[in-house]
């Protein structure tokens, strides 16, 4: 703190030592500290101290720790992914995130959109936790056949 003030002013530590040291009465005797005054006309000034307590070792002082810190919830992707179920079709199945950028991408005005893309804007989610084969058909490449019921007809 003395060193700030000190290049603040263009001065030495020691001058802003002497210029703010103030000798205050505590319950423990008088004490010395740094204080810096702000005097206001017609209102109490505003006072800042820096140091002034007794560093005297307190023998029955008691020591409370904290309680440890409460589990912490796992976000809600981590969840869905460990769930490890398409969310399109609902089996159950080794899992891929599918991503897009913006959700605005899923709702474009003049066209239907897919039944994943009405499914993520619907969750309201740029993110679809999907099996395999529902990835593979989405990106429009041919796919191993997915054994559960027809993503459309879960949608509804």
């Amino acid at each position: 703190m003395l060193k700030t003030l000190a290049c603040k002013h263009r001065s030495t530590v020691t001058k802003m030592a002497r210029k703010y040291q103030a000798t205050i009465a505590t319950e423990h005797g008088p004490r010395v500290c740094f204080e810096a005054r702000k005097e206001r006309p017609g209102r109490k000034p505003l006072v800042a101290r820096f140091g002034g307590i007794p560093l005297k070792r307190q023998r029955k002082a008691v020591i409370d720790d904290r309680l440890p810190a409460p589990a912490i919830r796992r976000r809600e992707l981590v969840t869905r992914l460990l769930r490890g179920e398409c969310e399109w079709c609902g089996q159950r199945a080794m899992v891929e995130t599918h991503q897009v950028r913006k959700l605005a991408v899923l709702t474009a005005p003049g066209r239907q959109p897919p039944g994943w893309a009405a499914l993520m804007a619907k969750m309201r989610r740029k993110t679809l936790i999907i099996c395999a084969p529902c990835h593979q058909a989405i990106h429009g490449k041919p796919a191993a056949t997915c054994t559960s019921a027809l993503p459309e007809s879960r949608m509804h």
